[in-house]
């Protein structure tokens, strides 16, 4: 009652100042013909278009923008990071191997090597025999020959085959590594090549109503495939040299204990007083 009261006050004030006023009726019917007009608007939330089984994050790094890389990156893209995964796995089985080997480790070699030189081969075989390390291996197929009474040189040929044997082990898969240093930048270019190929195309099928903003993306698209192919290929290197390194030093290693064990460091056992009339002070004089 209180309502319609204030409606008609509110209605007599109107007319007196000379507002129209619709009848009531018109307003009544008016509501429900506005309120059926009203549109709902209902947001959505943004639906993914890569797959829930994939995740989103990794150790805190967004992985969405690694997804947009490969999606447009295409076919090159893939393969780089298959290649990527079988150069990093061959990177941790090395790893694993070197480090199960003890590569570049000398230290039990040196001492089965004094204790041979001191007379001790009993004991220096022993030292030596159970060791992994491709150096102690080599040594002692040595000392075993040595120490069986097989000639000294079918010991130095026998031990050269085991050095060889040794060796191939510690570089085995290495190519893998050595091949995607060299094939990742290659495929990267290639991904280039055709990104750019698809962009000059879509140029002049525009024709005169070319977009330059358009052009650009499918450059930045395109130059894509090169940076990922770098990216991999670079710590690639990296990593392979630092293998063939390691390798190396253990073939020189080899080769020092190996001459070491037939020579017996003999010119380190000579401690003698230089004569006057040696080779170095005959030198000395002719050159003066």
């Amino acid at each position: 009652m209180a309502g319609s009261t204030s409606s008609f006050v509110i209605a007599q004030a109107a007319e007196s100042a000379g507002i129209p006023v619709p009848p009531a009726d018109a307003v009544s019917e008016a509501a429900p013909a506005a309120a059926a007009q009203s549109v709902e608007i209902i947001i959505e939330p943004a639906v993914s278009s890569y797959p829930d089984y994939l995740p989103t994050e990794l150790l805190g790094y967004d992985l969405m923008a690694a997804y947009e890389i490969v999606e447009k990156g295409g076919p090159v893209v893939m393969i780089l990071l298959a290649l990527s995964v079988a150069a990093v796995m061959v990177t941790l089985v090395k790893l694993f191997q070197f480090s199960w080997l003890r590569v570049g480790a000398t230290g039990k070699a040196d001492k089965a090597l004094a204790l041979w030189i001191g007379g001790r081969h009993q004991d220096a075989y022993a030292a030596v025999s159970e060791s992994a390390s491709p150096t102690a291996v080599v040594l002692a197929h040595g000392m075993r020959g040595l120490i069986g009474g097989v000639d000294e040189r079918t010991v130095r040929e026998d031990v050269e085959r085991v050095a060889v044997s040794q060796l191939s082990g510690l570089r085995s898969y290495m190519r893998v590594l050595d091949s995607t240093v060299q094939i990742a930048p290659l495929l990267g270019l290639f991904g280039t090549v055709l990104g750019m190929i698809s962009a000059f195309q879509a140029l002049q099928s525009a024709g005169a109503e070319a977009d330059p903003t358009v052009l650009a993306g499918g450059i930045w698209v395109a130059l894509l495939t090169t940076a990922v192919g770098l990216s991999i290929a670079i710590p690639m290197a990296f990593v392979n040299s630092w293998f063939e390194g390691r390798i190396e030093r253990e073939k020189e290693n080899i080769e020092g204990v190996l001459t070491s064990l037939f020579t017996r460091r003999a010119t380190e056992a000579v401690r003698t007083a230089k004569p006057a009339n040696d080779v170095g002070t005959r030198v000395a004089h002719a050159a003066e």
